[in-house]
């Protein structure tokens, strides 16, 4: 990884190079990064272990990842891509024009940070496995590879970094642990094996319970379709057509992804079945197969296609962090104190790749810190994951969608959406309102859409219609015209 950190930082010349990759990318290297920036953790570990105790409907999970991949790519990817832009929030400046609506950039930041912790607390615990470190060390060093190669290169470096994970992850999970857990259950008596030990509802694709279904697509289908790290990814492709089919064939290979690691959790549960997930956890299951159904060496790949999905998450997340910290965050809080800053160094681009270097490196030891500390960030990233959808969602798809949503409409659907969904989640985590989900509930979420929608429609209509200048600055940016500064 370090070595492709390197390799990447030969191309990286200007600004445009280390946040988009010089907007080159083609067909396979932008499905290949695609692929791996979306499938981590999660994906990978979580999905063998949700075979493993849920049987066949364990794929929903990867499947709503991948189901967001394609609706991102076939519905908004080619438009998207032609704004030229490097951020969701200059999106919404752009369309909008209104100043309200760079609060979005607040909440783009507190996510992309969580996600980028959670990544690197979780590929850490695969090296205290390995070698028996401190969790604090594990974390240094892992992020440390991470933070080394995304700053010295940015999104050339990560691309490349991203394409040897891909290619380690699909070595690991399709051609190595599929083949032989499957045929490691079937000297066990295979799939029978397990209709005799725990039922045919191990078969059904809904045995997860479709309130859990509904909540995979709400959650990651729809933060799929918003988040920085994930556009910041359709600004990297060539051209319209390559992020819009690339895009779709990285769907596809997520949702087969999500079966495989299905079927393989449903082998481990006949070959191993003495795994106590209740003690060691579900994501057990990964590391377990990895150790007793293949040989030594192989088993070492299909651990290193964990840290793989893991890391390629961590990269995108870090450098999208610093993309927003820089272009959107720093100028609006500036603004505050009567200061306008210029974040676009056009007249020396070695000094605007060093300045971003320097907030990649700085957000990346952050959420290292943030990592070590904090023993529950999947909490604070699901704050953070909720308020993204609860709260940008609608101002972000209206504005691609609805020509009649005005600037005040997006603004005041972004601040009702994030307080409604904030209030429900202190409700909800501090037992105000009974659940056993807590701050994991789902209803802040729905209700924090359905009040920022009922907004948008309402004040959108109730206001003027967003002015020509900023419409026509719209359209012609969206026909390839470079007449607006972003």
């Amino acid at each position: 990884m370090l070595l492709f950190g390197f390799w990447g930082k030969s191309r990286t010349k200007n600004n445009a190079d280390f946040l988009v990759a010089g907007r080159r990318l083609g067909p396979f290297l932008y499905t290949g990064t695609m692929a791996a920036v979306v499938l981590g953790g999660a994906s990978t570990v979580g999905g063998v272990g949700l075979g493993y105790s849920k049987g066949l409907s364990g794929l929903w999970l990867v499947v709503a990842i991948g189901a967001g991949v394609l609706l991102l790519s076939l519905a908004f990817a080619g438009t998207i891509q032609k704004l030229k832009i490097y951020t969701v929030s200059q999106m919404l400046s752009l369309r909008y024009g209104h100043r309200a609506t760079q609060t979005s950039s607040i909440v783009m930041l507190a996510y992309t940070v969580m996600l980028c912790a959670t990544s690197t607390s979780a590929y850490a615990t695969i090296f205290v496995v390995l070698f028996g470190w401190e969790r604090w060390l594990a974390i240094a060093i892992g992020g440390a590879i991470v933070l080394i190669y995304s700053t010295i290169g940015g999104m050339w470096s990560i691309t490349l970094a991203d394409m040897a994970q891909f290619v380690i992850k699909t070595i690991g999970v399709f051609a190595l642990m599929l083949p032989f857990a499957l045929a490691a259950a079937q000297a066990q008596g295979g799939f029978d094996a397990i209709r005799d030990r725990v039922g045919q509802s191990f078969f059904q694709l809904d045995g997860i319970g479709v309130q859990t279904i509904v909540t995979y697509f709400v959650v990651y289908t729809l933060g799929l379709l918003i988040g920085q790290d994930i556009w910041q990814r359709v600004f990297t492709a060539k051209t319209p057509a390559v992020a819009r089919w690339g895009g779709a064939t990285a769907g596809v290979y997520c949702i087969l992804y999500g079966v495989a690691g299905a079927l393989i959790g449903m082998a481990a549960r006949v070959a191993l079945p003495e795994i106590d997930v209740k003690t060691a956890g579900q994501d057990a299951v990964y590391a377990e197969v990895a150790a007793h159904l293949l040989p030594i060496g192989l088993g070492g790949l299909v651990l290193a296609a964990a840290v793989a999905a893991m890391m390629s998450t961590a990269s995108g997340a870090l450098i999208a962090a610093a993309t927003v910290a820089r272009a959107d965050v720093l100028p609006f809080v500036a603004s505050w104190f009567g200061r306008k800053i210029d974040t676009s160094d056009t007249d020396n681009p070695e000094h605007d790749v060093r300045a971003n270097r320097l907030w990649v490196l700085g957000l990346g030891v952050a959420a290292i810190l943030i990592a070590i500390v904090t023993p529950d960030v999947v909490a604070a990233l699901t704050i953070a994951y909720d308020i993204l959808v609860g709260g940008l969602l609608v101002a972000i798809l209206g504005g691609l969608f609805w020509k009649r949503g005005t600037g005040l409409g997006a603004a005041a659907s972004m601040a009702v959406g994030t307080v409604v969904t904030l209030l429900l989640l202190t409700l909800y985590a501090s037992g105000a309102i009974a659940s056993e989900d807590g701050i994991y509930a789902n209803e802040p979420i729905y209700w924090g859409l359905g009040s920022s929608l009922l907004v948008y429609l309402a004040v959108s209509l109730a206001t003027k219609e967003t002015s020509a200048e900023v419409r026509t600055a719209w359209q012609l940016r969206l026909n390839g015209s470079k007449i607006r500064k972003i």
